[in-house]
């Protein structure tokens, strides 16, 4: 039986290649699927899947929510700030309190890093991590790559500059652990202040010179300074960072090469990409959201070991 070779889905650094392949295959059958008029499939009926968000999320939770019911699972959606953690309920006895409902399968996003792969280890469920503080955003590095894929055919070879708040970025290590496992050149670029100083350790280049970077790549994956996990000033203002590492259409259009540009969302307009850049035909910001339903669908159908 084709499947993962792994139970939960915790972290890019959990799949190897033939697991992404897999995902990526699976995911192409799925895109099919959504673009007909009956865009429900039967694969999980009789599944439980609970949302599990203890952090804010719109594009991840309506994604995986969309996946789900797509592919005919039952769906239970819950809020920390409308729960019983509000009153002190632990990580394990809220979700032990889920489970105890017969649910299957757990889609977590949560605040601390690590809290997947802690949860994974003490309840009898396949876990999904949607998100874990600065650590890992498994799926979004795969609708990423994905949607490399799909506009070059291949993502080994791709020369991918990955622009802004590196070291408090989820999205950043994924993207960085994903692509090179797919062949791909990696190069971040930001201020010194947020790139992380392991960095080196994972095979990547550093600029910080905007322009020079854009002009390397073939494809600028723009991030969204998380300034909620910043608990000091990196830089002296928003518009100081603008001024060096926001992507204008002037910048875009002064590169002797069309790049694909990307954004995990949500959009900062005016910050880290303006607007004509993020609505331009050159951004694919609207194709890795359609891409992230087709991602989410494969990835939960191959954890319930199914087959394509």
């Amino acid at each position: 039986m084709a499947g993962l070779s792994t139970r939960h889905l915790l972290g890019i650094k959990d799949l190897n290649l033939e697991d992404i392949q897999l995902i990526f295959e699976t995911a192409d059958t799925f895109k099919s699927v959504l673009n007909r008029p009956i865009k429900k499939v039967p694969s999980l009926r009789d599944v439980t899947i609970a949302n599990i968000f203890f952090e804010n999320s719109t594009r991840t939770r309506l994604s995986f929510e969309l996946a789900e019911k797509r592919l005919s699972a039952d769906v239970v959606n819950f809020a920390a700030s409308s729960s019983s953690v509000s009153k002190g309920e632990t990580l394990i006895d809220t979700v032990n309190n889920i489970l105890a409902m017969k649910v299957d399968m757990v889609v977590m996003r949560h605040p601390y890093a690590g809290a997947g792969i802690f949860l994974s280890k003490h309840v009898n469920a396949q876990i999904v991590n949607a998100g874990d503080g600065a650590h890992e955003h498994p799926t979004q590095a795969l609708l990423d790559a994905f949607s490399i894929r799909e506009k070059y055919g291949d993502v080994a070879g791709k020369k991918v500059v990955i622009v802004g708040d590196i070291l408090h970025s989820r999205v950043a290590l994924s993207n960085i652990l994903c692509l090179k496992q797919l062949g791909a050149e990696v190069m971040v670029c930001g201020p010194t202040t947020l790139i992380p100083k392991y960095i080196g350790t994972l095979g990547v280049k550093v600029e910080h010179n905007l322009v020079k970077a854009l002009n390397w790549c073939d494809v600028a994956n723009m991030l969204r300074i998380q300034l909620e996990r910043q608990d000091i000033k990196y830089f002296p203002s928003l518009r100081e960072y603008t001024m060096l590492y926001g992507l204008n259409k002037r910048i875009l259009d002064s590169l002797d090469k069309e790049i694909m540009v990307m954004h995990p969302g949500p959009i900062n307009r005016g910050v880290e990409i303006t607007s004509d850049v993020a609505d331009s035909r050159q951004s694919v910001i609207l194709e890795q959201v359609e891409n992230g339903v087709a991602i989410r669908m494969a990835v939960l159908y191959l954890l319930a070991g199914q087959t394509p």
